[in-house]
């Protein structure tokens, strides 16, 4: 295995260690999992949202039913 410097603001290394702890690993291991699942992301590693096209959806509920669809589309 090769070693990587990343230098990372303060915030996101203290996030980064909490969900570690968290979650019971490594720093490293944690940071090899989030790089590999935004490597292998079906869209490049961008996020896509879903909801975008929810205009040409040919229902006529979706801006009432917004949080709800975003919800959806960001896991939450």
């Amino acid at each position: 295995m090769r070693r990587t410097t990343v230098k990372l603001p303060e915030e996101l290394d203290e996030r980064l260690r909490h969900e570690a702890e968290r979650r019971g690993v490594t720093v490293s291991e944690l940071t090899r999992e989030a790089i590999t699942e935004f490597l292998d992301a079906p869209s490049g590693g961008r996020r896509r949202f879903g909801a975008a096209a929810a205009g040409r959806s040919g229902q006529s509920d979706i801006s009432g039913r917004i949080h709800e669809i975003l919800s959806k589309e960001w896991g939450r």
